[in-house]
């Protein structure tokens, strides 16, 4: 508001123009005190889906639905331990194995012929092929393309299938980092500062296909390949086994016996057998095998499962203090004008009063209790025998546990546990801890509807949806307090101007009486 200079009448104008405002003002302060309860409850709902969706994806769905989670079995490696590394998994059989590695799983090669010292990932393909310093390279030289082809993919422009990606000015490191990129080739490249060599492997080891058309395992170079003939002064030649020369080192496979059997060759160095995970590290040689072994470990699953009871009732908890917690409707958002005549401290209270009670008896909430506790009353026969109950009726569904009476349900049976909750071969979906994730995808989806939560992430600094419910009701009540504060405005105008003509008469009128009383 712009200040008058009082006139001729003595009043003070401002002060009852600004009277006189307050009055005008006071639906414009209840429309932003609507508005900051609705921003406050859409930050609640903000919140409410966060907890959802941590629940529900990062906790049942990415940590307690691993196989490993529920995994009761653990394997002992004893003997040669720096050969194989063992992890049982859950459908681990118990058999003991003696383990004697003879081959390790190997990827196809090529190697480059070294191109010198000196040279770094930041060299250009233009200065090995020539020799020169970056700074002495012309442009024609900088501008020509180099190309290479494996197993088919040629790395051509996108623009321009005839321009290879790969120019003088290309670097090593850029070479590299765009070959490794394309899956499609199938390969993982590397330069050794060191030696000058480019080094290319298959993603997948153990010995090539015999299969012509298939590149699994292989590396298949294409007829033009400038890169490895004038960059890198050409591919490095193995000697096979027949005498003849190739330009690649073909792959291996793992070869192992187990118990004394015959071999038992494994395109990878990471296998499963028994239901225990090896991973081949070193041929045992003369050290001696492996030796593996199994044993109960219930340990694993009653932590995975006492966490599992620590988040379902952290999160139905939060949703019962919610629905139940008070509602002061007395204290509702503090205008400026009362903040200005507050300590920080009143302020606080005051506004904790007024946000408590936003989602008071939800009903997207109340459904959500409702139908989590219908889930684990479904499983409560089975819940029970493993010494997991709920609660008396005022700790609103709260999952009680008894470690001592799960711990030997584990050792008894773990197989049962794990059907429990992770579902069953026959019924993989009919876990406890799917049907608590389908059941929630439904509360996060109609917050989302309502408040433009965002349903795929646990960021509470997510932006909203403006095309909610909410969103398009905050939406109204900006254009009402628009519309409003304009009519407040003229409003204002409009009293300084009558205060104004008043002035001027009574100004008029009090020089028109001096004019009669000296004549």
């Amino acid at each position: 508001m712009v200040t008058r200079i009082n006139g001729f009448s003595g009043m003070d104008i401002d002060s009852m123009v600004k009277s006189m405002m307050a009055v005008k003002r006071a639906p414009l302060d209840k429309l932003y005190q609507q508005k900051e309860i609705l921003n406050w409850t859409r930050d609640s709902y903000r919140e409410i889906s966060s907890k959802l969706y941590d629940f529900r994806v990062n906790k049942l769905s990415d940590k307690y639905n691993l196989s490993s989670a529920l995994n009761s079995n653990k394997a002992i490696v004893t003997g040669n331990t720096g050969a194989v590394k063992a992890e049982s998994t859950a459908t681990a059989n118990g058999i003991d194995m003696d383990v004697t590695v003879k081959q390790l799983a190997t990827s196809t090669t090529l190697e480059t012929n070294g191109v010198g010292l000196n040279k770094t990932g930041k060299t250009t393909l233009a200065e090995l092929a020539t020799g020169k310093a970056f700074s002495d390279l012309t442009d024609a030289e900088k501008e020509k393309d180099y190309t290479i082809n494996i197993n088919g993919v040629s790395f051509s422009s996108l623009n321009d299938a005839t321009k290879s990606l790969f120019t003088g000015a290309t670097s090593i490191s850029t070479l590299v980092s765009t070959i490794n990129a394309d899956s499609k080739a199938g390969v993982i490249a590397s330069f050794d500062e060191i030696t000058g060599k480019l080094i290319i492997r298959s993603k997948t080891s153990g010995a090539p296909s015999d299969d012509p058309t298939s590149v699994d395992g292989k590396i298949v170079l294409g007829s033009d390949n400038t890169i490895l003939s004038e960059v890198f002064k050409g591919i490095k030649q193995y000697t096979n086994q027949d005498g003849s020369l190739s330009d690649t080192k073909p792959g291996q496979d793992a070869v192992i016996s187990i118990n004394g059997s015959n071999d038992i060759k494994q395109k990878s160095n990471t296998f499963t057998i028994n239901g225990v995970q090896l991973t081949l590290l070193a041929e045992t040689g003369t050290n001696g095998t492996s030796k593996i072994s199994n044993q109960s470990d219930p340990d694993n699953s009653i932590k995975t499962i006492k966490s599992f009871i620590e988040d379902y009732n952290s999160l139905l908890g939060l949703f019962n203090k919610k629905v139940n917690e008070a509602k002061y409707s007395d204290f509702t958002p503090l205008t400026d004008e009362q903040k200005k005549e507050m300590k920080e401290s009143e302020i606080l209270t005051w506004t904790q009063k007024a946000q408590s009670g936003l989602l008071k008896n939800d009903d997207i909430l109340r459904s959500t209790i409702s139908s989590m506790r219908m889930v684990i009353s479904e499983k409560m026969g089975t819940l029970s025998e493993l010494g997991i109950t709920t609660g008396s009726y005022s700790e609103g569904g709260k999952l009680i546990i008894n470690e001592a009476k799960l711990k030997l349900a584990i050792s008894n049976n773990p197989q049962s546990v794990i059907d429990l909750f992770q579902g069953s071969a026959s019924q993989p979906n009919e876990g406890l801890f799917d049907k608590l994730g389908d059941t929630l995808a439904k509360p996060l989806e109609s917050i989302s509807i309502r408040a433009g939560t965002n349903k795929y992430t646990a960021d509470v600094t997510s932006t909203f949806k403006e095309e909610s419910v909410m969103g398009k009701k905050l939406k109204d009540y900006n254009s009402r307090i628009n519309n409003m504060l304009t009519i407040l405005t003229n409003t204002e105008k409009r009293y300084y101007k009558q205060f104004s003509a008043m002035e001027t008469a009574m100004n008029k009128l009090t020089t028109q009486s001096s004019s009669l009383f000296s004549s």
